[in-house]
């Protein structure tokens, strides 16, 4: 990006807070607009605006919401500042003070020394740190480029390398740690380079295409076209052709550089940004977003283009409401302004206005804006930005279908993605188990471990995981680490920490899939009842949660609150259950016990026993005890589906409570002879006494104190002994 820019604002109108939009700003942004400022920089290798003045920089720490505290402050001297960055470790400050000259400062000491060029036929273009173990900072001059390493004890910079060639401009992104440089007569071809804490990758040197606007004209690539972003792990160039009205996407190999498609653009200017793995391409003149999420290579939209919307921030006092109606006021005619610099990934600085906006997406809106909701679901269940809200989205939605009677086939397709991103989450979390267990053994071929990440990417319905060639996102490497051997030695690498110090983990090649992690793999609707949505919503946000939906609550929060609502048909609902069943036992996980007494009761209620029974003898419902148990519970008038729950009590080897319920049945002979058979010990002698006195005969009495006598001696000494002695006598 170009890290200054100055111009006339445009006179874009603003959306207003019931506009539809997919994305939006939120309303009040990080304001930067202090008196005296002499421009605005991103640093993005440590998160920082920077604002040279006179003789200081101000810095603001770039978080995740709208910082209002107060700026840090350094003294650097009076002299222009074309650009500026501080160290990885922020004990430097890089000022470069002409395209010959960078300033350092040294933070700690107030020590400063400076860098020249060595002939005034080259330029310096700029420069960047770096957490590459060989050099602590690149500096890209029209000559080639120079990695640099800073000497404490002299306070000064060492030449570690020196590569020579033309440069015409460059980008670069801390994100990817990559660096394009642009040669040639139309500034299409270039070099590559990623330096990364696990070394130095060089790109093959490779051309990008453009479109030929004349017959003996040929247009010039600027460096404003060419947007570097990581999506889903993987690094990716767009580079936008405005003749041909395309942007081209190309993807990063260490042997080669690969074309994989174009997207149209319906703009002379467009930016780009990436939230959450989503691609959004801002089509500026037409001021509209449109997104795209490139999962399995897919470079569909995802939904038509819309505007961007300024998001109000609701406040309380009547006075942050003048305040707020006041500064929206003054900025309704800047949306998209000429000034506007696009921050990879998400951040939108205001040159003119000294203001720094973050971008979001509107998860609810593009929910609500498709009808194919099994789609829907899948993109929801690769987002992480927010996971409780995500969650409570694709529980509503599937409340929300089902309450529709929507066809069976569309069901199972959403469950389907339900289930396994669930099962994805389990795996990625047992390898991440193991991984701690073992960490030693996770290093790859070329000594790179995978470490600290907060994103898991998703897999997609029907697929496995690819140990070798696995998706790793910037924010939860950590969790697949035993996903991520052998590898490296292919792939160009990708970042794994943003505070510049983290090591970096395999990126693609030319079969991988990102994952749904991930859920993603990590991994957050309106339904025709009130109670849904608000049970949903309060006990789901009341602590943090991964997007991936358990089996447990599939059943909380949407089997049994539709049950209700249903009414008393209950054969589509158990049609939908059943498929839930398969896809749980395709996937093998364990089914919530009262998922099964829920089909049981409803069965029972519509007198299909015969269904019931079928169920039961083809292990569609699992057995186990608490489903043997609601067998019996609902077959009092039913002898057959009360003889399935007895044989499933039997062949489970729950012996004890098969003997209890013989004995509670008047059953105490065929109980007793269970018991001896299995020898159960653990029912009370009594309990048999018991159920023979209750049936008044005297000869089944006396049989059973025999038992006992001989195969518990203790017996004999007891008081119980005694008394039934006692109560034989008298029947007798």
């Amino acid at each position: 990006m170009s890290d200054k820019a100055s111009g006339e604002q445009s006179q874009g109108g603003i959306n207003g807070s019931g506009a539809l939009s997919h994305v939006y700003i939120q309303h009040p942004p990080l304001r930067c607009n202090v008196p005296g400022v002499q421009g605005l920089y991103y640093d993005d290798g440590n998160k920082l605006i920077l604002a040279p003045s006179s003789d200081h920089v101000l810095s603001w720490k770039v978080g995740t919401s709208s910082e209002l505290d107060p700026p840090s402050s350094d003294f650097v001297g009076d002299g222009p500042v074309l650009f500026i960055r501080y160290s990885l470790d922020a004990k430097l400050i890089g000022i470069q003070r002409s395209h010959h000259e960078i300033q350092f400062k040294n933070r700690e000491t107030g020590q400063t020394f400076s860098y020249r060029c060595k002939t005034d036929s080259e330029r310096i273009l700029g420069f960047f740190w770096t957490d590459c173990p060989s050099c602590d900072i690149i500096l890209i001059k029209t000559s080639g480029i120079d990695l640099l390493s800073y000497e404490p004890d002299m306070n000064s910079l060492r030449l570690v390398e020196a590569k020579r060639f033309s440069v015409s401009w460059y980008v670069y992104t801390h994100e990817s740690r990559m660096v394009f440089l642009a040669f040639g007569m139309q500034c299409t071809m270039f070099y590559g380079f990623q330096f990364s804490s696990g070394g130095i990758v060089r790109l093959p040197k490779f051309e990008m295409t453009m479109a030929k606007s004349e017959a003996n004209h040929k247009p010039v690539l600027a460096s404003e076209d060419v947007h570097i972003v990581t999506i889903y792990g993987r690094i990716y160039c767009l580079q936008c052709d405005r003749v041909a009205m395309r942007l081209n996407l190309y993807r990063f190999y260490r042997d080669a550089v690969v074309q994989q498609g174009a997207l149209p653009i319906y703009s002379s200017k467009v930016a780009v940004s990436v939230i959450d793995n989503v691609l959004l391409i801002h089509q500026v003149d037409a001021k509209v977003v449109i997104m795209y999420d490139i999962f399995l290579d897919s470079l569909s939209p995802i939904s038509a283009p819309l505007p961007l919307l300024l998001r109000r921030h609701l406040v309380s006092s009547r006075q942050g409401v003048q305040v707020e109606d006041s500064l929206t006021s003054a900025y309704s005619a800047m949306i998209y302004g000429d000034n506007w610099i696009f921050l990879v990934p998400d951040l939108i600085c205001d040159i003119d206005n000294s203001l720094l906006w973050r971008i979001s997406l509107d998860l609810e809106s593009i929910a609500a804006s498709s009808s194919d909701v099994p789609s829907i679901l899948e993109f929801l269940q690769r987002r992480r930005s927010d996971p409780s809200k995500i969650k409570t989205l694709c529980l509503r939605m599937m409340c929300a279908i089902i309450l529709e009677r929507r066809p069976i086939s569309i069901i199972t397709r959403a469950i389907d993605v339900l289930v396994t991103s669930y099962s994805y989450c389990i795996r990625v979390e047992n390898a991440f188990q193991g991984g701690n267990r073992s960490s030693k053994r996770t290093e790859n071929s070329s000594g790179q471990i995978a470490t600290s990440s907060n994103f898991v990417s998703a897999e997609s319905s029907g697929e496995t995981i690819n140990r070798s060639k696995s998706i790793i996102e910037v924010a939860e490497n950590k969790s697949k680490q035993s996903m991520t051997r052998g590898s490296d030695d292919e792939h160009v690498n990708q970042a794994g920490n943003s505070d510049g110090k983290g090591s970096f983990n395999s990126l693609s090649d030319g079969d991988d899939n990102p994952n749904l992690d991930a859920m993603k793999i990590h991994l957050g609707l309106q339904c025709g009842s009130s109670r849904i949505d608000s049970g949903v919503s309060n006990q789901l946000e009341t602590q943090p949660t991964s997007v991936a939906i358990s089996p447990y609550e599939m059943f909380e929060f949407i089997f049994a609150p539709v049950e209700e609502e249903l009414g008393a048909d209950p054969s589509y609902l158990i049609a939908i259950i059943v498929e839930f069943l398969r896809c749980s036992m395709k996937e093998k996980f364990r089914v919530h016990p009262d998922m099964y007494a829920m089909v049981i009761q409803m069965l029972v209620r519509s007198n299909r026993y015969g269904e019931l029974a079928f169920f039961v003898t083809n292990k569609i419902l699992e057995p186990s005890k608490e489903v043997a148990l609601q067998l019996l519970e609902q077959g009092r008038q039913n002898l057959q589906i009360r003889k399935l729950g007895m044989d499933m009590l039997r062949q489970l080897s729950f012996h004890h409570d098969y003997v209890t319920i013989l004995l509670q049945e008047g059953y105490y002979l065929e109980a007793l002879q269970y018991a001896r058979k299995h020898k159960v010990i653990t029912v009370q002698p009594s309990l048999f006494l018991e159920a023979a006195i209750a049936a008044n005969n005297s000869q089944h009495l006396a049989a059973i104190l025999r038992f006992f006598s001989d195969f518990t001696p203790t017996f004999n000494i007891t008081s119980e002994y005694d008394r039934y002695c006692t109560i034989l006598s008298e029947m007798s």
